[in-house]
């Protein structure tokens, strides 16, 4: 199944709402508090997730942590098991949204998240053996996009990718102060990495309170509070009228597709979900949909970002500073930089664009030098010290890099390539991409950083030329096209029939979406104007 092209009439209504639409990027979301305060709200998901990536780096080089778990953290195999485990939680975990958010919205699945969370959280603090650290993580992508209106949504997930480079860079300072409790040796005290871990805690119960307070109104009430616009207006009612196309669309496909499964049973439900997540590789225009968001977010893995964020010390061990402290300030830097150069993706996003940002050689540069560097140096760190703190600074521009492409963009992409009824199904299968490599990431890079040493950076360097390759040749530009719109972008060949395309139109009649084409407008506002004298 596929999302409904703007075919006909309803294409003139999509020309028309984009003459009414505001302004684009961070201006007109600033402009429109509305929406502002949803992603504000949503983006508490974020600083949990980028948080919770964060907290290990600084935990896993503490004194305390590592005598307490030091079955784990003494073998570059089990540490790379004690972070990754969380990612293949999540990998698991995100397979599961697509469906919840559909079936419960993203709401209730948001509350569900919050709950198990804590648990994790409360299992975490009170560990005192390695099995009870392996716990699990969510994210919240599908809800921040939710809402979010054409022209600034990328910006709106850029500022989600904010929230979660605070969220890192908050845990790499917050482990920088908490490692001085009961000193920085053999007598620290273990609230050292416990009240970090317990901390994650916080922003989770803000989210599932917010979430709480909140109600269910109608989709044209929202849409109307989101644009700060009365009902009638045009740009709500061809939006509004666009989503319920697509969801009359989406309905009576699968009638006719699955109507055996249509009598509202779990069995049923169960099987129609199924059947749909098969329709992600059995036709052509999502598959290449399925390609693009899985593909995007492997690269987005192995330009070796998390190998940086969960073992910056080490890595800045292996690069000659010394101390602890010292690997855990310039661990804070990297938190800082990753964050700062978030801005520009929010501010200029959806102006510049996606393809842009992505095809860049600063990772692959950063990586390169690095290498060259340690290769060079690495038996002798104490005597070029210069070049080792060269390394470091490569290793904040890589982050600073990363912060303004490949951080935020990705996700960007990968929110708006959907049509609306399969959103929540194939953000979960790209999601379950990203962390299926985050997983593999953090269990093998201990492992390399031992063996490869140099060759860590190179083999990351490697795949972020690839991803800029990938991006160039095979990914389309996606800025400011509308969810809808994606279907013209990723073709027709094979998902949408002729008898779709007339399907479509005759809903865009039968819901009065037809009327706001070009030709038909004028006939609108007369017909406003006799029910208003009426």
């Amino acid at each position: 199944m596929g999302g409904a092209a703007a075919s006909g009439a309803s294409r003139f209504a999509s020309d028309r709402r984009k003459a009414l639409q505001g302004r684009s990027g961070w201006v007109g979301l600033v402009h429109n508090s509305r929406v502002f305060s949803i992603a504000m709200f949503a983006s508490l998901g974020g600083l949990l997730y980028g948080y919770n990536q964060g907290v290990f780096s600084g935990v896993l080089s503490m004194s305390s942590f590592t005598s307490r778990m030091a079955s784990a953290v003494d073998n570059p195999g089990t540490k790379g098991w004690l972070v990754a485990i969380l990612e293949l939680g999540a990998w698991f975990g995100v397979l599961c949204t697509g469906t919840l958010a559909d079936k419960l919205s993203r709401k209730y699945t948001i509350v569900f998240a919050v709950v198990v969370f804590c648990i994790g959280v409360i299992v975490q603090t009170a560990a005192f053996e390695p099995s009870s650290i392996y716990g699990a993580a969510f994210s919240t992508l599908v809800f921040s996009a939710e809402l979010a209106p054409p022209e600034v949504r990328g910006s709106l997930v850029a500022l989600q990718q904010l929230a979660i480079t605070f969220g890192i860079m908050i845990s790499f300072w917050i482990d920088y102060g908490t490692n001085y409790i009961g000193g920085t040796g053999l007598t620290q005290s273990e609230a050292a990495w416990r009240i970090p871990i317990a901390l994650q805690i916080v922003p989770a119960l803000v989210l599932g309170w917010l979430v709480n307070k909140g109600r269910d109104d109608e989709a044209l009430r929202v849409l109307s509070k989101a644009r700060h616009l009365p009902p009638d207006s045009d740009l709500v009612q061809i939006e509004f009228l666009e989503i319920k196309a697509q969801y009359l669309f989406e309905k009576e496909t699968n009638a006719l597709k699955y109507p055996e499964y249509q009598d509202g049973s779990f069995s049923s439900n169960l099987k129609l979900a199924a059947n749909a997540y098969l329709s992600l590789i059995s036709t052509r225009t999502l598959f290449y949909r399925v390609a693009i968001g899985s593909l995007t977010m492997f690269f987005q893995q192995w330009t070796g970002v998390n190998a940086i964020l969960y073992y910056a010390p080490s890595i800045f061990t292996s690069l000659g500073l010394t101390g602890n402290t010292t690997n855990l300030l310039a661990t804070g830097v990297v938190g800082i930089v990753m964050w700062l150069a978030t801005f520009p993706a929010v501010l200029w996003v959806d102006k510049v664009g996606r393809k842009p940002v992505l095809v860049s050689v600063t990772n692959f540069r950063c990586h390169l030098i690095v290498a060259i560097l340690t290769a060079m140096y690495q038996k002798d760190w104490a005597a070029h010290t210069g070049a080792g703190w060269a390394a470091c600074v490569f290793v904040w521009i890589f982050s600073i890099a990363f912060g303004y492409s490949w951080g935020p963009c990705s996700w960007i992409l990968v929110a708006e390539i959907w049509p609306l009824s399969m959103r929540g199904k194939g953000i979960s299968i790209a999601a379950s991409s990203n962390w299926m490599n985050n997983f593999i990431v953090g269990q093998v890079t201990p492992t390399m950083l031992t063996h490869l040493t140099y060759g860590t950076f190179i083999f990351f360097g490697v795949f972020s030329f690839l991803g800029g390759v990938f991006v160039l040749f095979f990914v389309p530009e996606t800025k400011g096209l509308t969810l809808e719109e994606m279907d013209e972008v990723f073709g027709d060949r094979e998902g949408l029939a002729v008898a779709d395309q007339q399907r479509q139109n005759e809903i865009a009649e039968r819901i009065g979406l037809s009327a706001y084409s070009q030709a038909n407008h004028s006939q609108v506002l007369e017909d406003r104007q006799e029910k208003s004298a009426v």
